[in-house]
């Protein structure tokens, strides 16, 4: 990995973990044990690959803007991190419920213990409910608008509306459902599967790349083109994903590998096999990286996440 985007990602992981620390609500205004199963999961660490993505979209639409528009860089980047953190709560959210027994059953998440391992399955489905409830909570609350005609009303809006969207059941949990139904079996095309995981994955990554573009002041068409990019850049992560599955080990992934296989789950790898999986993620990246040139969003860090994400190893 390029050394800028190394520190980039770690100056952005460690804003976005100061901020997430924050963002949820501490004992004696709810029950000790709901506060502490809601921390130890969203703070186990991880990529932060969403969140991260809403403040590299903000940054880039900032730098299109006319430059008695612009103002400093921290500025939008202040204006995304709300939206951002809220998608992370949600993304945590949904792996805490994903580990239950009764979805994948998996006992080892971010390298530890899994939510319902440690609290329970009932305090582990409230832990995921809440972060659930607090990320509609901070996008509804921060950032703050000066008063109702702010443009910061409307543009909040539009990202909650975008975010309600990808995680429910047109989205993320309407994915779940067709993956747990397609479970051993062999009833999918390849253009199910391909719309199965932009429901399950690839609708939460596009509403953070959206959300970062729409807080800052896009354009309809450079939101439209952060929207494309982000389609593609799911899909190169999900195969990415599958990819991994069967080639790193559980230390590297700090959860069990090999999992899908054992489930008869439908991925790119059993349905492609591996190199040509490989290819179709590198595909994906160079249809991102054009959409981005095509729509003047090439400067920031985009085009190198969408890079990080194919060439990872966890």
């Amino acid at each position: 990995m390029k050394a800028a985007l190394t520190h980039y990602l770690d100056q952005r992981r460690a804003l976005v973990d100061e901020a997430l620390s924050r963002s949820l609500p501490q004992p004696p205004a709810c029950p000790a044990i709901v506060s502490e199963a809601m921390r130890y999961s969203l703070m186990a660490g991880g990529k932060r690959l969403r969140p991260i993505l809403t403040l590299a979209a903000a940054e880039a639409v900032h730098a299109t803007l006319p430059a008695d528009r612009r103002g400093p860089a921290e500025h939008a980047i202040a204006l995304a991190l709300p939206a951002g953190c809220a998608i992370e709560l949600i993304h945590t959210y949904s792996l805490i419920h994903d580990d239950l027994p009764a979805m994948d059953d998996d006992e080892m998440r971010r390298g530890r213990p899994t939510s319902h391992v440690v609290y329970g399955e009932g305090i582990a489905i409230l832990a995921g409910d809440g972060l659930l409830a607090e990320a509609f909570a901070l996008m509804a609350r921060e950032p703050r608008s000066a008063a109702p005609t702010d443009p910061l009303v409307d543009r909040k809006l539009r990202i909650i509306r975008r975010v309600a969207d990808a995680a429910g059941a047109t989205g993320m949990v309407g994915g779940q459902a067709i993956d747990l139904n397609a479970a051993g079996t062999s009833s999918l095309t390849d253009d199910d599967l391909r719309a199965m995981h932009a429901m399950k994955t690839g609708a939460l990554i596009r509403a953070s790349v959206a959300a970062g573009a729409i807080i800052v002041g896009a354009t309809d068409a450079l939101v439209d083109a952060s929207d494309r990019f982000a389609a593609e850049l799911g899909l190169a992560f999900q195969i990415t994903d599958d990819i991994l599955d069967v080639e790193a080990t559980s230390q590297q992934m700090g959860k069990k590998t090999g999992k899908d296989a054992a489930l008869g789950k439908p991925t790119y790898v059993t349905r492609f096999g591996v190199e040509r999986s490989r290819q179709m993620a590198a595909d994906c990246v160079a249809r991102a990286r054009l959409t981005l040139e095509r729509a003047g969003l090439l400067e920031g860090y985009l085009v190198d996440i969408a890079e990080w994400v194919v060439g990872r190893r966890k």
